[in-house]
């Protein structure tokens, strides 16, 4: 059909290029399939060439039996059309064929009919039995795609009807457990179950794919699917989701707060949760704490924690010898690499009840020294 309508632009140059004279009707598919019951619209060029304006009659000198042709100027059915020098018109040539029409080649002819016995002739061919069956088509050019669990996955596919008839087509996927996935038309369009395709048309959709934000870093397929009647196309695309640590810190009772008596070594127990997708290497441990203070772990570095699983930590805490009693902030934290947690924790410092006994003690003895020197010197 393409070969027939270059051809026919070709002849036009050509007798352009060589000075020709006269009439010349013509369409880009002159001879084509179409569906049983189906009414064709033809659209019909006429073009001068050479000739002073005149009024063109144009008719339908040849019918297939049973068919009904018109001949649609403007939305109106004519006979006559009025052409200016090299200039062209466009109809519409509508045929409606009978309601029982066996397969076969059905035959048309156009003519139009100038002054001065200028004329021209269209045969057209239309047959039946010839249409191509339902099909569908999914492409995309990126079928693969890398990222984060917290990621969005965004495909651009392009849709298309391979057919010869209109189809309304279903949009859906088979993708893994908890995964969202939504079909919108390209460009930042709606979100679409289902949209309406014509022969031959393709369209662009953006396919976008959300795994479930607690999901292990693996590769992962998902189909999607367009459905029409019997005709189905199907893509699958692919996600390579890379893993990503997420750490979390805590006591084993959630409490961030205790007490510790000043100048002491005061263990408090800690939970560092991987709560990612990858497991996390190398945890270091460290605190922000008062000046005078010491804060150690047991153990300074945990290796790995798997993802989804939790280690245990002490914390040495020793308030300063010198901590007068009152609430102090130590602000712990656990990295590795790029991922890190901290946690503030409130210490309620006590001084030691020894000291506060001690102290009595030497008031009592200061107490006692001063009684027995006035005592035993004061009559003198």
């Amino acid at each position: 059909m393409l070969r027939i309508a270059m051809l026919m632009l070709t002849l036009l140059g050509l007798a352009w290029a060589q000075g020709y004279r006269g009439l010349v009707l013509y369409t880009p598919y002159p001879a084509q399939s179409v569906r049983a019951g189906e009414t064709v619209s033809l659209p019909i060029s006429l073009k001068s060439f050479g000739l002073p304006p005149q009024s063109v009659q144009v008719r339908v000198a040849e019918v297939a039996p049973g068919w009904k042709a018109s001949l649609l100027g403007g939305g109106r059915v004519v006979g006559a059309v009025y052409v200016l020098p090299d200039a062209e018109q466009s109809l519409s040539l509508r045929l409606e064929p009978p309601q029982r029409v066996s397969p076969g080649t059905y035959r048309f002819r156009l003519v139009a009919e100038g002054s001065g016995g200028v004329r021209a002739e269209l045969p057209l061919a239309l047959s039946l039995g010839q249409t191509l069956p339902k099909r569908l088509s999914l492409e995309t050019e990126l079928p693969v795609l890398k990222g984060a669990p917290t990621a969005s996955f965004r495909y651009r596919v392009t849709l298309k009807n391979e057919s010869d008839q209109d189809l309304l087509v279903n949009l859906e996927a088979d993708a893994p457990e908890n995964f969202r996935v939504s079909f919108s038309t390209a460009f930042g369009g709606q979100e679409v179950n289902s949209l309406p395709l014509k022969a031959g048309e393709s369209r662009e959709l953006d396919v976008q794919v959300t795994p479930p934000r607690q999901v292990e870093a693996k590769p992962y397929a998902v189909t999607l699917r367009a459905l029409a009647g019997e005709a189905r196309a199907d893509l699958a695309v692919n996600l390579d989701i890379t893993g990503q640590v997420e750490l979390s810190l805590t006591t084993p009772e959630g409490r961030l707060s205790g007490r510790a008596l000043a100048g002491r070594e005061n263990p408090v127990k800690l939970l560092v949760k991987n709560t990612g997708s990858a497991p996390a290497e190398n945890v270091e441990l460290s605190a922000s704490e008062p000046s005078g203070w010491e804060v150690k772990f047991e153990p300074e570095k945990i290796e790995k924690i798997a993802a989804g699983k939790e280690s245990e930590v002490t914390a040495k805490i020793k308030p300063s010898p010198r901590a007068v009693a009152g609430d102090y902030m130590l602000s712990l934290r656990a990295s590795a690499g790029s991922a890190s947690a901290s946690a503030d924790y409130r210490v309620t410092v006590q001084t030691s009840t020894l000291w506060g006994l001690v102290g009595v003690a030497l008031i009592a003895v200061a107490v006692g020294a001063v009684g027995f020197a006035v005592s035993r010197f004061g009559r003198r």
